[in-house]
């Protein structure tokens, strides 16, 4: 998470798949939620695979804010574009391929 550079998000499944969780989305989930307060660990560039914010009230409004910060913006739906604002590492080592012997 910590190569997701300011003003681009990335994906849980991204994530995962850069863990080498393979499809294992919900694991990224779950480590964001134990980040301990003031972790320097960018999770707020973390969203689900429709662009949007997974977490509710004051959290995402947060989420939102720090986003905001860094030039990322919502679209008329409401949602974050991926197509625009989506990090893409520049080689394709950089993905490993997922890891299929997870349960």
């Amino acid at each position: 998470m910590r190569k997701v550079p300011p003003g681009r998000v990335a994906t849980y499944g991204q994530i995962a798949r850069l863990a080498g969780l393979g499809n294992h989305a919900r694991l990224v989930g779950y480590a964001l939620h134990a980040l301990p307060g003031g972790s320097r660990v960018p999770w707020h560039r973390v969203l689900n695979v429709r662009g949007r914010i997974s977490l509710q009230g004051a959290a995402a409004r947060r989420q939102l804010r720090l986003l905001r910060r860094e030039g990322v913006r919502l679209a008329g739906n409401g949602t974050i574009d991926l197509r625009l604002y989506q990090w893409r590492p520049s080689s394709a080592r950089a993905l490993p391929s997922p890891n299929k012997g997870l349960p």
